[in-house]
């Protein structure tokens, strides 16, 4: 153990109250089998994973069906490195193709193409009926609102720049 730090006091950590214990496992729980879920769906019925999916949803919402790399990495939750190997993946399916940027011919971006529009059509049903399922079916409309505003409120502080998109998505800002 590093001598130069000392522990820290255990009376001046605010340790979780019984409910706020209660809260950080069910949340815990929660982001441990809700992604893999996810995933089994997407792969055994459209042969993607949530990665890919989330690459191909991202490039779908612009009408011009691009977006920067740089930014792809943020909306579909992954790194610079990890994209870069799951688009071209994507690539070799014929789903995406990368291009220069607008204007900007060092820049690179993704660019969804018809046949990878044609298999997130395809995909998206399945998707949208497991997240249903697993997420919004148990929940009442309230509960829904809360979800929303609690997952918001915590990325707002864990990534910034991540809730500054997600409020640019849910205001229609972002095509």
């Amino acid at each position: 153990m590093n001598s130069a730090t000392p522990p820290p006091d255990p009376d001046e950590v605010p340790w979780l109250s019984h409910d706020e214990k209660a809260a950080w496992l069910s949340l815990t729980a929660m982001l441990m089998t809700l992604p893999a879920a996810i995933d089994a769906q997407l792969k055994r019925d459209s042969g993607l994973n949530f990665f890919e999916y989330s690459i191909l949803v991202s490039l779908e919402r612009p009408e011009n069906h691009k977006v920067r790399m740089s930014v792809l990495a943020m909306m579909a939750g992954g790194s610079m490195s990890r994209l870069s190997h799951a688009v071209s993946r994507l690539e070799r399916q014929g789903w995406v193709r990368r291009v220069a940027a607008d204007g900007e011919p060092r820049c690179v971006s993704a660019e969804l193409t018809e046949a990878g529009l044609a298999v997130l059509v395809a995909a998206a049903p399945g998707h949208v009926r497991e997240a249903r399922r697993l997420v919004f079916d148990p929940l009442t409309a309230a509960q829904v609102k809360q979800l929303q505003k609690a997952c918001r409120e915590i990325v707002g502080v864990t990534d910034p720049g991540s809730a500054a998109t997600l409020d640019e998505i849910n205001l229609g800002k972002m095509a």
